[in-house]
């Protein structure tokens, strides 16, 4: 559904974006996390063609969002962090101008009535849209991503200003487009990821440190343990050894970690670390750092993105 490949965004002298790829299956959804500054936005802006890149590509069913912005767009539905709403018109006359500008060829009262179903402001599509809650506001914002029945939806912090009781209801519609669409949803709340989307991603300092399926990543559903390794030397050298450890499930390559050295995450079905040492000390490759991986996503995120472990934080 959608590619990205060696995707590089540069302001000024900061790389915002460092050389990125992942793929995108249909009926995903993928949440993508990371710090403020990480490269979030600036992902989703290229990924909806609202911004350029310096260099790579970014492929929409096939279609190059820079080369064929217009075919590719047709793909998607946007929400930004920041709902692009009229708020002195009604969310009848919001939908409706938004169905005629973006030029849907779809029977326009049966389309509009769908989807205001599907994101339950059926009853508020009189009502103009600053007189309603952020709540509400959101769902506005929501439907009009909608509009044309794009197969892939991208969900910029849509729970951001939203009460706890709001962020529920978000989540559960999210779960619901999750059906029919692909989604790629971008979020500060933990626990919301880790509920809604299948799979994910995390950047830090315009690089992926981490991508994978939920499970995979967090050590949960299957009974598994995680652990964290950084090893000095071969990056292939030392994920083809632990592949063949007994009792590995799954490695999950993090990239560098520092000039010379890698980092991986090892899924296991019982305690390895001792037949990774033996299998890690027959190669060239050093172990620099060997340690249980948390298992929320919380831990894994702080683990990631700074170091510190649940008990350093506390």
């Amino acid at each position: 559904m959608i590619e990205v490949q060696h995707l590089t965004k540069r302001y000024g002298g900061r790389a915002a974006l460092d050389d990125i790829s992942f793929r995108v299956e249909k009926g995903d959804i993928l949440g993508f996390l990371g710090p403020n500054g990480a490269g979030k936005s600036t992902t989703m802006n290229i990924l909806t063609g609202c911004l350029s890149c310096d260099s790579g590509e970014v492929f929409v069913n096939g279609k190059n969002i820079l080369e064929d912005p217009a075919a590719a767009k047709k793909q998607l539905g946007y929400l930004p962090e920041q709902p692009p709403l009229y708020h002195d018109m009604t969310v009848w006359g919001y939908l409706t101008f938004l169905f005629h500008l973006k030029r849907v060829r779809l029977p326009m009262k049966e389309h509009l009535e769908s989807i205001c179903r599907t994101v339950h402001i059926e009853d508020v599509t009189g009502r103009i849209i600053k007189h309603l809650s952020k709540g509400y506001r959101q769902r506005v914002g929501l439907a009009q991503a909608l509009l044309g029945d794009p197969p892939i939806l991208i969900l910029d912090e849509p729970s951001v200003g939203l009460d706890p009781t709001q962020i529920i209801e978000m989540r559960h519609l999210i779960r619901e487009l999750g059906e029919k669409h692909t989604v790629i949803l971008s979020s500060h709340v933990l626990t919301e990821i880790q509920a809604v989307c299948d799979k994910i991603i995390i950047i830090n300092n315009g690089k992926i440190a981490a991508a994978g399926k939920t499970d995979e990543l967090t050590g949960t559903g299957r009974g598994t343990t995680l652990l964290r390794l950084v090893t000095e030397g071969r990056e292939q050298t030392t994920l083809s050894v632990l592949k063949n450890v007994e009792g590995v499930v799954n490695v999950l390559p993090q990239g560098e970690a520092e000039k010379g050295s890698f980092a991986f995450l090892v899924e296991s079905q019982k305690d390895i670390r001792r037949s990774v040492y033996r299998a890690i000390a027959k190669t060239d490759c050093n172990i620099l750092l060997m340690q249980p991986a948390g298992h929320t996503l919380e831990e894994l995120f702080l683990e990631i993105i700074s170091g510190q472990t649940k008990e350093e934080q506390g």
